[in-house]
């Protein structure tokens, strides 16, 4: 919700605070780097404190963060409470990863991500729409006010809710070493490498999208703020899609196959993307279609390489979960702050580029450390 709830409102941003497009596509960028900082913080405290506390703290963070950001009357205060907001806001996030973790095996974690992804997905596709009916009758500060009543609804959601997941072996676990020591032995293991870059770089191809989306869809295509709502939600569809694929697929292979075919999958539409972007032949007509098969990839990629790192070492849950949402929502802040730097305000090909290398930096991250050499031999 706090990343697409308020893209159709960005041209209305620099308007307002009298900003380029370039310094109000750095909100996004500020909001993906908060994301990855924050994770780090409470992906270990949820190891060591629980896994409600950390939730409710980030949630009364984000919400005032929220209200800052309604208030804002500049862009650079825009971006900072931008910042601060998802150092509040990634609590939920990379919380939910270690509660499904706690409770669940190997397989069954990527199953059960997979439905996740299903409810979050909900998300993309209602959040662009709801922006864009509040930015018609309100303003797009008001899109930040709504934000802070979602922010309370859940944090209602978890004081209610949420039951205490965490073991007791996890939290000895915490208890016996600092984080930092437990971020360094996991980052010896070299198969939890390989996960966690293999879906962060597939999971910044995404981040790429959002961050662009607005500008590509808007100023470059020519759609309203109300037709890019509804295409933001039919991408968002694919993704959701693709996941619950996955789950099929599931019963059938194990996590390792369904990457080692996804990732290959991914890189060929990749190219198809950047092809189409570069000849410009058919305009929107073949970009979109390539962008939405590059974006479904992320349905079949997430939930496997999330379940995949968070087997490595069970008891590091909250951690590993941190580290792998700190090392996503970093590369997908790097790559949407190149595209902008690339960005030339006439063609989808900056986009294009950043994406492509990124899918060919997770299949390799993918073959090269994570996946057994059997299962990699099983793609072709």
């Amino acid at each position: 919700m706090s990343i697409d709830m308020y893209l159709s409102a960005l041209p209305a941003i620099g308007q307002s605070l009298h900003a380029s497009s370039e310094q109000t596509q750095q909100t996004v960028s500020a909001f993906l780097f908060g994301m990855a900082i924050g994770q780090l913080l409470y992906g270990p405290a949820s190891d060591r404190f629980g896994r409600r506390l950390p939730i409710l703290v980030g949630i009364v963070v984000y919400v005032a963060a929220s209200i800052w950001c309604a208030s804002a009357t500049s862009i650079e205060g825009l971006q900072v409470a931008r910042f601060i907001q998802a150092l509040g806001g990634c609590a939920g996030a990379v919380v939910a990863r270690a509660v499904v973790r706690d409770q669940f095996d190997h397989t069954e974690t990527a199953r059960v991500l997979s439905l996740l992804t299903l409810v979050m997905g909900v998300a993309p596709i209602v959040a662009p729409l709801l922006g864009s009916w509040v930015l018609a009758f309100a303003g797009w500060r008001a899109i930040f006010w709504v934000l802070a009543f979602f922010g309370l609804c859940c944090g209602l959601a978890v004081l209610l809710r949420l039951r205490e997941s965490r073991s007791e072996e996890t939290a000895a676990q915490a208890r016996a070493e600092n984080p930092l020591k437990a971020f360094a032995i996991l980052l010896r293991e070299k198969r939890l490498v390989g996960y966690a870059l293999a879906g962060a770089l597939n999971g910044a191809v995404l981040f790429t999208y959002i961050s662009s989306s607005s500008d590509l869809v808007i100023n470059i295509y020519g759609f309203s703020p109300q037709a890019f709502g509804w295409l933001f939600g039919l991408n968002a569809v694919g993704v959701i899609g693709a996941s619950q694929v996955n789950r099929m697929l599931l019963r059938r292979m194990n996590p390792d196959q369904v990457l080692a075919r996804a990732s290959l999958f991914a890189v060929g539409f990749g190219v198809l993307l950047l092809a189409a972007a570069a000849t410009r032949l058919g305009g929107f007509w073949t970009v979109l279609p390539m962008l939405f098969a590059c974006l479904a990839s992320y349905g079949l990629m997430a939930g496997n390489t999330m379940a995949g790192a968070l087997s490595v070492d069970p008891r590091r849950a909250g951690s590993i979960s941190a580290l792998m949402g700190g090392l996503s929502f970093g590369a997908g802040a790097l790559a949407s702050w190149i595209g902008g730097l690339l960005h030339d305000g006439v063609s989808a090909l900056p986009m294009a580029a950043v994406m492509l290398v990124c899918l060919l930096g997770s299949t390799a991250a993918l073959y090269l450390l994570a996946l057994p050499k059997k299962a990699a031999a099983q793609s072709s």
